[in-house]
Parts: C-alpha cells; structure tokens; sequence
C-alpha cells in the first residue's frame, strides 16, 4: 500500500492540469508575445488563467503576475519592494518562523545594508500583531509574515498584523506568504488588507515551478527579473504558457467543492493525530482547533526522525521532517525550537500533510504501522 502524507511538499497534478498542458505543449505553442495566431492563442491561454485567479482572489487582472513558484514570488515582493523604497528607509520587520524563501532573503538585505526586526512567536508559533506594531518605525518600509506556517500549521493573523502596522505607519507595505494557506483556507488580499501576496502552484495540484505574486493596485515594486518587458515589464522572461494554463486549472479545481474537500482533510488530520497520541511518548505540535486543515506536527521521542521517515518509507508511507523545501536538511528546525520543543521532541518530529485523495484507510494503516514500528525501533535505539 502506497501513502503519501507529504502534501505540504507538494501534490499530485490534477490530471485535468496534465492533459491541457499536453495540448498547449503540442498545439498551442506559440510565444504569447507573437502578434500572429499561435501568439493569440497563448494569450488568450494566459489570461484564462489570470482571470480564474482573480475571481478566487477577487482583484484585478493587472494584480496578478506569474512567476515560476512561491520562492520567486516571495523573493519579487520583498527585494522589489525593498529597492523600491530604499530612500524612504532600510527597515523591514519579519516573523521569526519564516519559510527559508523569505529568512534567506533577510539574510541577502542585511548584507546588503538593510536593518531586520525579527518577532518572536509564542508556544503555538503564532506571532503577535502588537508586537508587529510595537516594531514599526518612521523608517519601516515593508512588514513580512507568513499565512500558514508549513512546518507546524499555525495559521497567523494577518489581518489583525495589517491593521496594527497601517496604523502606525500607513506607508509600510504588508507581504503575506500565503503557499500554504491559498486552496485550504480563504485567502483574500483585500480582506488581510495585504499589499503583497505569494501563492506556488504546485502545493494545490498545479505544476511544479508556477505560481503567482498578488500585488495591489499602487503599490511599486522593482523588477528583479529584467528583458523583453513581459508581464507589463514586471517579469520579463517568455511566460511558461503550458504551467500557467495548468495552474489555472488547479486553481479552478481546487476550489470547487472547497468545503467539503476541507472538512475531508480535517477529519483525517484529527483521525491521525488522536490515533497516533493515544501511544506513549507521541505528541502533536500542531493546534488542531485553530491551525490550518492539512498539517499535523508529530514528535515521536525515543526515535530520531530520519529513522522514523526511513521506516515509514519502508512501509510505503511518505511523510517529511520539517520544511522539505530545503536541500540542508541536517539544520535544526528554527520553527520547532521557537515553539519551545525540548530536544528529545525537536529531533524526533515528523510532518504529516493531507490532500483531498487521501482516505480514512490510509490513516488507519499509518496508525497501525506507526504502532507495530515505533516500540522496535525505541528498542533497537536504547538497546
């Protein structure tokens, strides 16, 4: 038996996003930026695609502009918004629990000479919008947090951040990282009150390398990809016609039926997590209340977690150990520790991340396997 429990890496592509990407690949190939036929058509493809995520976000069709995934994006709103806005000041204020898409790019401004407030989250790594608020200055120019974390679930108040850091300083530009949140929870731009919003295709059964950057109305950002002006000059580079007709796809498949796919993937979250709890020394990171619906956090102490992901491999059960969007995969989780895990919790933790094909079955054959495993290998690891 085959379980996949690592949604939250990614998915598997709707096969209604594979076909239409067959076609456009073999019929509809021309360069959208060709005035001739095949150009129209890639066009046309395009902005289908555009205007299937504007009614999901409901905003306007010049707010959306493609990108090859939510590291692109979020690294286009933060740099560009940065550049952008350099003579107003060089302070930006970020969430400590942050994807490595947008701590890594911290890293970059601070060498570059920018000043970086980091904020704290508390035990359920929620961060705090008054604190958000307390750390914005004359001189902020842009405030960073994310939605949903992908490591744990917690889901932010963005909303309430928006507010506090508006009104102190109007001027400041909000950006929400909102991978993990589009397609499981609602995400608005104009209800957050965000300027700036990152969203990857392939987290909701889209193509890997597509995605998408929200950017309100007004709001300047530099481009950091420079050529032949593609994307109102804000993305040059020939559009990847076949990933973006994909992605419309996902999108517009995603959110049908969104309630009950949700619903789905909540209760098999909570079956895992009140199954696997009820075994010694087991226990969840993740609030299943207030976090978000595909995403359980588990700490397996008495058992290292490669070991654990390796036995579960074994079994046909694929999960992750932490963020699996990072190739150092040896660094000690930044989210974990700020929650406060001690280290016997902090390097036995797994992340289980669910989809809407996944089944009651397969959550009762992971508890199972978890069950008859984890007392074998605390044994083998103590003895």
């Amino acid at each position: 038996m085959e379980v996949y429990f690592d949604n939250s890496a990614t998915t598997r592509v709707y096969d209604e996003a594979i076909n239409l990407m067959v076609k456009v690949m073999k019929e509809d190939y021309g360069n959208p930026s060709s005035l001739h036929l095949k150009g129209l058509d890639a066009e046309h493809l395009i902005n289908d695609s555009k205007n299937i995520i504007c009614r999901q976000l409901k905003c306007l069709p010049e707010e959306v502009i493609f990108t090859s995934g939510g590291t692109e994006s979020n690294n286009m709103a933060i740099v560009g918004s940065a550049l952008a806005k350099r003579r107003s000041g060089k302070h930006i204020v970020v969430s400590s629990v942050e994807h490595a898409s947008v701590s890594a790019v911290m890293q970059f401004l601070i060498r570059e000479g920018y000043e970086i407030t980091y904020i704290p989250s508390d035990e359920n790594g929620i961060v705090s919008p008054e604190a958000f608020k307390e750390a914005v200055r004359d001189d902020t120019i842009l405030v960073s947090c994310m939605h949903v974390n992908n490591e744990i679930g917690s889901v932010m108040p963005v909303q309430e951040i928006a507010k506090a850091v508006k009104a102190k300083n109007p001027s400041v530009y909000f950006h929400v990282d909102a991978i993990q949140s589009f397609g499981k929870i609602e995400v608005i731009p104009k209800n957050i009150g965000c300027d700036l919003l990152s969203v990857s295709g392939h987290k909701i059964h889209g193509p890997k390398g597509s995605g998408f950057l929200y950017i309100k109305k007004g709001t300047l950002i530099r481009p950091i990809i420079y050529g032949g002006g593609q994307q109102k000059n804000m993305r040059s580079g020939t559009e990847n016609v076949p990933a973006i007709a994909g992605l419309g796809v996902a999108v517009e498949k995603t959110f049908d039926g969104f309630d009950d796919k949700i619903a789905h993937i909540r209760g098999l979250r909570d079956r895992l997590v009140n199954g696997l709890t009820e075994i010694d020394e087991v226990y969840t990171n993740t609030d299943l209340e207030n976090g978000a619906p595909h995403i359980a956090s588990m700490s397996f102490v008495g058992v290292r977690a490669e070991v654990m992901l390796h036995a579960l491999e074994d079994k046909g059960i694929y999960v992750s150990s932490g963020s699996a969007c990072s190739s150092n995969k040896s660094k000690e989780s930044a989210v974990l520790s700020a929650i406060g895990l001690d280290k016997k919790r902090l390097e036995s933790t797994l992340r289980f991340s669910f989809g809407e094909d996944n089944t009651e079955e397969e959550v009762d054959y992971a508890i199972d396997t978890i069950k008859q495993l984890l007392p074998m290998l605390r044994h083998y690891v103590r003895g």
